[in-house]
């Protein structure tokens, strides 16, 4: 049991590997839709590029969305509204208003005749008023043509009456004056018009329910199809457009197919199907990881942090189709390439976004559209993102990304359509909003910096600042080191410009490399401005041992001052495997009859294994040995650079490195002009 656990622990970083991988796999092809794959791609207005197309099985032509829409707008708009007529209104406002009027006594200004005329009068105003119905005042937003067919529910009767027909406030006011107008002006008129404005009240109301009850049962009733095509019926000839009636007969085909392959009895086989293709993506990965990013590789972190990015994207995509699929575009999906460059390198950001697109090619649809547009502006993320460090040029790149996908979109829309007219613009407000969101890749670098303990070239810029904690210490306690590694920083920043290398990062390490050196300063020549030199008193192998060591004291210094592995990479690699020679000369001098074992007077490694380390352990080596030049030249320059490089190059310190001859020699010549201006004759001042 216990030579099990061993056997598990040891391969601790396989199995989590393997689990990982397992969990993205299982995790994607979940969100993948449950639905099978029409094998035949067609777009409106392009030519049928496959055989001759028969009918599998019976089936229904659906109509388009846009169908359906018109015919729910024209249900909405031409089917009759409901209004109810309240037949208890009347007899009620007419009887108020005959026990009201038996109340008014006759007086020497109105007589009992006058009293009798006017009650006609208002008995007249009454039943002109509810002929048709006097209206409830309407809510806000409900409007109704002059001209328009109602329904009045009248006795459990069903009316129709133009609209017009029925009285409002101002029309019951119009008929009442108009009636009283016609007799001569008495006190009683006065009394009747207040009578009936108090007494009369509408009787008609719009009923909202009834009437949006109606429509919704005439949505329901509405048919999705029109037309039915048969079993090998005829759909469409090998180079006929796609347009039309085919278009609409294709969509149901491909609609029907996919409903019927995703059954019980096929779940299984696609399920399968699926998680095969998005294993091969995955494995592909990781097998890149392995054979060009062995570094990444070996860091469970790291490729975890890949792996999630990869399933966030897809994640966040998946959840805008379930939802709204017309907002496809606005996922910024060029975050991935930019937050991968910035921890990483282009190549591994382009290679893992191609990677997602395609896996999103199940998902979207249109997906080569989808894939062409998103595979062409992760190329262009990756040409034009560089040195976040530098807030413009994250917003031109990210302006250079969103005219791309415009473009693309536009060659698209007008191959599809044939003409500019049809082009939704809607898209590029899309766009717009996928550019905006790009700048999200800020804030996320940061999230990530925290969590993953990673390092983008925003931190390498704040860990290069000469004023941070260590390096202050390093200047008071070895200024003579100091000195040495700003004049190795510029050194490697140049040479790494120019065989486009990153920067940033080689100067931050070439900044921190020798901070081994400030516990024991006084034992490394650049310090000792006494002239004491303490190796006189030790033998060969102790100085060659404190020489060295200043490598592991560096890289235990470092993590205690939290700095981040990248940087540490630099302190651990930039002797290599090499070997203090001078003392591995002293001693093999001090003792001619015993063979000297050079490993005991080497560095304990590792080899660099990038262009950046690679680059600081020739500038090291160069400006190091430049101090030693009595009367420096540029023939001596040249000759001492050419002979320390070519023996790195001897001794294999390069071998991992992935750099180029080409790379060498132009470091070389970055070096020696360097040099040579250090170290350029002034012009001698008289006395």
């Amino acid at each position: 049991m216990s030579e099990f656990i061993n056997k598990i622990y040891r391969n601790n970083t396989f199995i989590y590997k393997v689990l990982l991988f397992l969990t993205t796999t299982v995790a994607i092809v979940y969100l993948f839709p449950k639905g099978g794959q029409f094998k035949y791609d067609f777009n409106n207005g392009q030519l049928w590029k496959y055989d001759n197309l028969y009918a599998p099985f019976d089936f229904a032509i659906q109509k388009t969305a846009e169908e359906i829409s018109l015919e729910k707008k024209d249900i909405e708009s031409n089917l009759k509204k409901y209004f109810q007529y309240d037949t208890s209104v009347y007899p009620s406002v007419k009887l108020s208003f005959f026990n009201r009027i038996s109340l008014i006594k006759p007086t020497d200004s109105l007589s009992r005749g006058e009293i009798k005329k006017l009650k006609t009068i208002g008995e007249q105003v009454i039943d002109n008023v509810y002929a048709f119905g006097f209206l409830e005042e309407l809510s806000e937003g409900s409007t109704f043509k002059k001209d328009e067919i109602i329904a009045l529910i009248k006795d459990s009767e069903v009316h129709d009456v133009v609209f017009k027909n029925l009285l409002t406030s101002k029309n019951v006011l119009n008929i009442i004056n108009s009636s009283l107008a016609r007799e001569p002006h008495t006190y009683g008129q006065k009394q009747v018009l207040n009578l009936l404005a108090s007494l009369i009240k509408p009787n008609v109301t719009y009923d909202n329910v009834y009437t949006e009850k109606i429509i919704d049962n005439e949505i329901n009733h509405i048919s999705y199809t029109r037309g039915k095509v048969t079993a090998d019926e005829l759909i469409i000839l090998k180079g006929d457009i796609v347009e039309g009636r085919k278009l609409a007969i294709l969509n149901s085909l491909k609609s029907d197919f996919e409903s019927k392959v995703w059954t019980d009895s096929n779940y299984n086989w696609i399920v399968s199907g699926y998680t095969i293709l998005v294993a091969l993506a995955l494995l592909m990965l990781l097998l890149f990881l392995h054979k060009n990013r062995q570094e990444i590789f070996q860091n469970n972190t790291k490729v975890t942090f890949i792996f999630f990015n990869v399933f966030a994207m897809i994640f966040i995509q998946t959840l805008v189709i379930k939802y709204n699929p017309d907002y496809l575009y606005v996922v910024p999906l060029s975050v991935l390439p930019i937050i991968l460059k910035a921890f990483f390198d282009a190549r591994l950001g382009l290679f893992v976004h191609v990677l997602t697109v395609l896996l999103l090619g199940y998902i979207v649809p249109n997906s080569f559209e989808f894939i062409y547009l998103h595979i062409i502006a992760g190329i262009v993320t990756i040409l034009t993102v560089s040195e976040l460090y530098k807030r413009a040029n994250l917003f031109i790149s990210v302006a250079q990304i969103t005219i791309i996908y415009m473009i693309t979109y536009f060659a698209f829309s007008i191959i599809k359509e044939g003409n500019a007219s049809q082009i939704n613009w809607d898209y590029f407000m899309l766009f717009g909003a996928n550019g905006l969101l790009s700048f999200l890749s800020l804030i996320l670098i940061y999230m990530y910096e925290k969590v993953f303990g990673l390092v983008s070239d925003v931190t390498l810029l704040e860990l290069s600042n000469t004023n941070t904690k260590l390096l202050r210490e390093l200047n008071e306690k070895a200024p003579g080191t100091f000195q040495h590694s700003m004049q190795v920083a510029n050194l490697a920043e140049a040479a790494a410009n120019e065989i486009g290398a990153n920067s940033m990062l080689v100067r931050t390490g070439a900044l921190y490399h020798d901070i081994g050196k400030m516990l024991n300063p006084m034992y490394f020549v650049e310090n000792q401005s006494t002239g004491v030199n303490p190796h006189n008193d030790l033998s060969a192998r102790d100085s060659s041992k404190i020489i060295t060591d200043h490598v592991i004291k560096g890289v235990e210094l470092a993590k205690k001052h939290n700095l981040p592995d990248r940087i540490i990479d630099f302190i651990r690699t930039h002797h290599g495997t090499t070997s203090t020679y001078y003392f591995y000369k002293k001693e093999q001098d001090l003792n001619p009859d015993t063979i000297v074992d050079i490993k005991k007077f080497q560095y304990q490694g590792p080899i660099p294994f990038s262009k950046e380390t690679a680059i600081l352990m020739m500038c090291d080596s160069a400006e190091a040995a430049s101090k030693s030049i009595k009367v420096p030249t540029a023939q001596t320059i040249s000759d001492l650079i050419d002979k320390i490089i070519d023996k790195q190059m001897a001794d294999n310190q390069f071998l991992n490195s992935d750099i180029t001859f080409r790379d060498i020699k132009v470091i070389k010549k970055v070096i020696k002009k360097k040099l040579m201006n250090i170290y350029h004759l002034r012009v001698e001042y008289p006395e």
